[in-house]
């Protein structure tokens, strides 16, 4: 690192002071380090939501190296950062000797590769949600970054929101007593991107700005395919995203599992249509059971709905005219239900039995700086992955559900779906010769 006052140094210590502790989330303690030094970060990722982490994470601190498959994305993070280094492959960006932290901002299926190779090398890392491509790849990473003992955080930016915050503060004070079912709901995919399709018998030529080889990564070998993989449509593809879940299950699961302190479920089952190969499904409903914890009844009974589906509205006890939401967590417990949305405030339902409760005070705090305060000696990370790692697990899980057919009776000890082999060769994947991740393979 490189001393050096931080010229935001006031700021970053308001961030982590508004980061609420305690109830609020599981935190890793950082490694000690000066607070008046720069950490160099390098950007793995920085078209679309990999520009927005670049910039956030740029806040008091050095860009030196920034990566991209795409040199249209990688011209434009130049314009911002002409001092960093700009590569094409991540492997080679790796090499340097001068990075402390790297963010990974790529399709899901080159999170666990990218960040397992940083991690081997000592580097701090903050890598987008879900974390992985595959239960296998959550459990690994969470331990490889227990065992070199880095400073990590899932990019789940909500979970730094007083409007999660405030609702988790609510279950864990028992407002509505004991939860014994949570439904959760999002109007992914549709609109954003396709699910349920063929994969075309036909390629396109690669565009010259387009490292195609290198974005294929660990998958299978495909051709491209102009508009259909990448930039954005990769999502609704088994090879390289996750569906809806992944996209928004980490999203919205993570105040469920951080209210209530759930560990691993005991079942999970999904309904839907015919499991494609190739792509994500039109719609899906996930079951998920949970033994119980100090904030529930003895079990507690999760549902994930998606593509517009939601649980029915008479649960909410809601009055007639609320307008609801697109995207939103619904707890029910003993005394009465609490809904927060996205990006809806939480609220009480039904409302007159709620109306003298008070809401504390409590404030937003930046998700990003969060992560590079850790890094120089200032708080914690509310998402490693001691936390983001089970958490991301268990999202994965409703997929290899929905994709196996199967009931999954759990074995989280072993990461297994026990008496599954159908579910089981969902855990994993093998990746592409040549392709081969140390650590992982």
């Amino acid at each position: 690192m490189t001393s050096h006052r931080l010229t935001r140094r006031g700021f970053l210590q308001g961030v982590s002071a508004a980061s609420v502790a305690g109830p609020f989330a599981q935190l890793a303690y950082s490694q000690p380090r000066s607070a008046n030094q720069m950490v160099n970060i390098a950007c793995v990722g920085v078209g679309g939501k990999g520009g927005s982490d670049l910039r956030e994470t740029a806040i008091g601190h050095n860009i030196v190296a920034i990566c991209d498959i795409d040199e249209q994305y990688l011209a434009v993070a130049a314009e911002l950062f002409p001092q960093a280094r700009k590569y094409t492959d991540w492997r080679k960006l790796l090499d340097q000797k001068d990075i402390d932290a790297v963010t990974i901002s790529t399709p899901d299926h080159m999170h666990a590769p990218v960040t397992v190779s940083a991690m081997q090398l000592g580097k701090h890392v903050f890598t987008q949600k879900p974390l992985t491509h595959n239960v296998y790849e959550s459990r690994r990473m969470a331990e490889i970054a227990a065992d070199k003992g880095l400073v990590t955080q899932m990019g789940i930016q909500h979970h730094a929101t007083a409007r999660l915050k405030l609702a988790v503060n609510a279950i864990r004070e028992g407002v509505i007593g004991p939860v014994s079912e949570v439904h959760a709901w999002t109007d992914r995919p549709g609109t954003f991107w396709k699910q349920g399709l063929d994969r075309p018998d036909h390629t396109d030529e690669v565009p010259a700005h387009v490292h195609w080889d290198d974005w294929l990564g660990v998958a299978p070998e495909r051709p491209y395919v102009k508009g259909l993989y990448h930039r954005f449509h990769w999502r609704g593809w088994w090879d390289f995203g996750t569906g809806a879940l992944g996209d928004m299950g980490c999203h919205l699961l993570d105040p469920v599992v951080n209210a209530l302190e759930l560990g691993p479920p005991s079942t999970v089952r999904a309904e839907g249509p015919e499991p494609h190969p190739e792509s994500g499904p039109l719609h899906c409903v996930v079951h998920y059971d949970f033994p119980g914890t100090e904030h529930t009844t003895d079990t507690v009974h999760v549902v994930w709905y998606e593509a517009g589906k939601q649980p029915p509205r008479e649960l909410f006890q809601a009055p007639d005219d609320w307008p609801g939401t697109k995207n939103g967590v619904l707890y029910i417990g003993e005394k009465g239900n609490l809904f927060v949305g996205f990006p809806e405030m939480p609220e009480l339902f039904p409302q007159e039995k709620f109306a003298d409760y008070k809401w504390p005070e409590i404030e937003d705090h930046n998700h990003y700086t969060e992560w590079t305060s850790a890094m120089t000696g200032e708080g914690k990370t509310s998402c490693p992955f001691s936390y983001s790692g089970p958490l991301t697990e268990t999202v994965l899980l409703g997929n290899v559900a929905f994709r196996s057919g199967e009931t999954i009776h759990w074995d989280s000890e072993n990461l297994k779906a026990k008496g599954s082999k159908s579910a089981d060769r969902f855990l994993r994947e093998d990746y592409r010769p040549g392709w081969e991740i140390d650590g992982l393979s």
